[in-house]
């Protein structure tokens, strides 16, 4: 009995030796693997920068090296610290420091060099009216580094749901709680990264921010017979979501390619117009806008479509006469008559001329004799 009792205080011995020995196992792993996977280290451009070498003594002696090779801008090493000064986007980079004399690395730290962010430009509009509205912001100044954006909506003091769009990284959409509120919506963006944050807060009105999308699949079309008209149609954007109950008016404007000045005509909910003081053959550019007809703002032209008025087709020329064409190739001059012209033969030529002369000839013989 006694002798089964020393053997399992041995075992247990044993057994928490070995665990011991693992975790320091584990604990070297993870220290080894540490120095193996690199840190991410933010700083600002134009700073001076200190990279620390893991958690070396100070005393430590180390070297660094940059994306494989060695450093080559303006920097200094105090122990295990490397200074880089006033850096820019050039020290963006790779740095591993290795400790002396055996070159073991110590430590891997991606340098990244930029600037925190500035108020964000935000701008919201309702497209869907009146399921809801959209809201989208940029950053006017890059930031060179990876930033995110926190957008909060509050309406009637309550947090409003809001979705990220899908399609656009930088726009969310917001659900309208009622229709006709007399509650302003506070929509509060910012702008979030390492180095920094800034936020931007807009207040506006429901009404304010209606604004459709253009119309679509606009053309134009000649009339036959009618050489100044063309036929214009359109189709409500399909965003626009409850056209029965929200109509919405027109506005077209026109003009030929050789002016600049528009024409403009403003139409209620009908989805066609015939212009009739279009220059005869001259071609024309056609564009469409959509508005609420009660609230909200114009929306953006529609894309440009092109058309020219009916022109007459000119009537073909005929001829009753056939001429024919000499086959020679030689180059001669035209002939005042249009029927070709045939070569006389020398003999025939000669003897006009001693039918002419011969008169002449028998008055000197005459004379002398």
């Amino acid at each position: 009995m006694t002798l089964l009792c020393v053997c399992l205080q041995m075992a247990n011995l044993v057994t928490s030796l070995c665990c011991v020995v693992l975790a320091a196992v584990v604990v070297a792993y993870a220290q080894r693997r540490s120095q193996l996977v690199a840190r991410n280290q933010y700083e600002r451009i134009g700073s001076d920068v200190t990279m620390q070498c893991g958690s070396l003594d100070n005393d430590a002696s180390v070297s660094w090296k940059v994306n494989g090779t060695d450093v080559k801008a303006q920097h200094r090493l105090e122990g295990p610290r490397l200074i880089l000064n006033e850096v820019d986007l050039g020290h963006n980079g790779l740095y591993s420091c290795f400790q002396n004399p055996h070159g073991e690395r110590r430590d891997t730290i991606y340098l990244h060099i930029g600037t925190p962010p500035r108020e964000p430009t935000v701008i919201c509009r309702s497209n869907t009216y009146p399921k809801g509205f959209y809201c989208s912001w940029h950053q006017l100044h890059t930031t060179y580094i990876p930033t995110t954006f926190e957008v909060d909506v509050q309406h009637n003091q309550r947090s409003l749901e809001v979705q990220k769009d899908p399609d656009h990284k930088n726009r969310c959409r917001v659900r309208f709680p009622e229709v006709f509120s007399s509650f302003p919506y506070k929509v509060n963006v910012t702008a979030v990264n390492a180095l920094g944050k800034a936020s931007t807060t807009i207040i506006f009105e429901e009404s304010s921010i209606v604004k459709p999308d253009p119309p679509e699949r606009v053309t134009a079309t000649p009339i036959r017979f009618n050489a100044r008209r063309l036929e214009v149609s359109w189709h409500s954007p399909a965003t626009w979501p409850d056209i029965d109950n929200f109509p919405l008016k027109y506005f077209l404007r026109y003009r030929p390619l050789i002016k600049e000045q528009w024409q403009h005509v403003e139409l209620s909910d009908s989805t066609f117009h015939t212009i009739t003081d279009a220059y005869a053959g001259k071609e024309y550019i056609i564009q469409v806008a959509a508005k609420d007809t009660e609230i909200g703002t114009w929306s953006d032209w529609s894309v440009a479509v092109h058309a020219t008025p009916w022109i007459e087709d000119p009537l073909p020329i005929t001829s009753t006469t056939e001429v024919d064409f000499p086959t020679e190739t030689k180059t001669s001059p035209i002939p005042s008559s249009n029927a070709p012209q045939k070569a006389e033969p020398p003999v025939g030529r000669a003897a006009r001329l001693l039918t002419f002369f011969s008169p002449l000839l028998l008055g000197m013989l005459l004379l002398f004799m």
